[in-house]
């Protein structure tokens, strides 16, 4: 019998665990602000649509463009600094969101939970990678990635209770102390940066060239779920079904499965093959709901989505860690990381544009053409020499 599993050096440690329910713990507050904000604005700030996309899409601007900025704080001044600084930021607003006595003053501490968010992340992120041996970073990728999905599960609906049964106060209140339990374990954690990792000093990058290949392939690869996630709702009753509810629980599904039971698919077949499958699993699955209009059409095709963005994001953030040096860890993730807010907004926007145009259908036929434009770079890439790994 081979000894290869029994050597593998650990992943699951005591830090491991406390990283990961320190992000359980923050991605759970994020979650109870999901039906939260949108109620308070409409209701008791009496806002309309307008003002309710200006207030939750504040969080995601100010997130976005500071991402980049957290991963050089992170490199410099540690991990678990920016995870505590962000946490802070995140709860302290938070709670603050009760005295918001406008939409405009709400959009303001919207921003400031976006700075926190950024920070938070992108810490937690690289920390992660810090703890995980270079041969199991995919599974650790997988395994970390259940905290969000875990805690983005269980919030909304939480969230929805509270503000139900006791009101906004409540829900602020629940999540800034979610927010602050966060902090608490990552001090815990302690730094995961080794000292011979910290940034240099010299000319700081504030997006590294190892960052540039994977930030767009993430781009191509959540583009179309995010267009997905946005759309199929409406689609499923182009076709005839009462409701996406099945089918997105069925995606989800699929994705948990392959990142807790096949967390170690990634690094088993490396991350230039995984990104490749992955985008391919994503074209084909667009392509299907697009091009088979009907309920066999739309179920293959989530099917085969899912898929893909169960092994992608593992991968590409492998294939940024291969080109990194250890002191652009956090800088590198920073940017990839972006991708995800890029994506998240652009691609329904686009897929809307699309299908306003022409219909439904076609909006998945374009958002394939964005994750084979993805795969055709990998292909490329995955020819080009890569510098040496960190």
């Amino acid at each position: 019998m081979s000894t290869t599993a029994t050597t593998r050096p650990p992943l699951v440690t005591p830090q491991f665990v406390l990283l990961g329910s320190a992000a359980l713990a923050y991605f759970l507050a994020d979650g109870l602000l999901v039906p939260a904000v949108p109620r308070y604005v409409a209701g008791p700030l009496t806002g309309g649509n307008i003002a309710v996309g200006l207030v939750v899409g504040a969080f995601s601007l100010s997130a976005l463009v500071l991402r980049p900025w957290s991963g050089r704080l992170v490199d410099r001044h540690g991990r678990i600094l920016a995870m505590a600084v962000g946490g802070a930021l995140f709860a302290g607003s938070v709670a603050a969101y009760g005295s918001a006595g406008s939409v405009e003053a709400l959009a303001a501490l919207r921003l400031l939970t976006g700075v926190g968010d950024a920070f938070f992340f992108v810490g937690a992120l690289t920390a992660m990678t810090d703890l995980a041996p270079a041969e199991r970073r995919g599974e650790a990728i997988s395994l970390f990635s259940l905290s969000l999905y875990v805690g983005l599960a269980l919030g909304p609906p939480l969230g929805e209770l509270l503000f139900s049964r006791a009101g906004s106060t409540t829900v602020w209140l629940v999540a800034a102390g979610s927010a602050l339990v966060a902090v608490l374990l990552a001090l815990r954690v302690g730094e995961t940066r080794a000292p011979t990792d910290a940034a240099d000093g010299g000319v700081v990058r504030l997006v590294p060239r190892a960052a540039v290949v994977p930030a767009l392939l993430l781009l191509a690869l959540v583009w179309g779920m995010a267009g997905f996630l946005a759309f199929v709702p409406l689609y499923a009753l182009d076709l005839g079904l009462p409701g996406a509810g099945v089918l997105l629980f069925g995606f989800a599904g699929i994705v948990v499965v392959i990142r807790s039971a096949g967390a170690r698919v990634p690094d088993r077949l490396g991350a230039a093959r995984s990104v490749r499958i992955a985008l391919l699993c994503c074209t084909t699955g667009l392509v299907l709901m697009g091009g088979w209009r009907s309920t066999p059409g739309l179920v293959a095709g989530t099917a085969v989505l899912g898929v893909g963005i169960a092994l992608g994001t593992p991968a590409i953030m492998m294939l940024a860690l291969e080109r990194a040096p250890a002191g652009e860890r956090g800088a590198v993730m920073g940017t990839v990381s972006m991708s995800i807010d890029l994506a998240t907004g652009l691609g329904p926007a686009g897929f809307g544009l699309v299908a306003a145009a022409t219909d439904r259908g076609t909006g998945f036929l374009a958002a394939a053409l964005v994750a084979a434009a993805g795969l055709a770079l990998a292909a490329r890439g995955g020819r080009a020499p890569l510098t040496k790994p960190a």
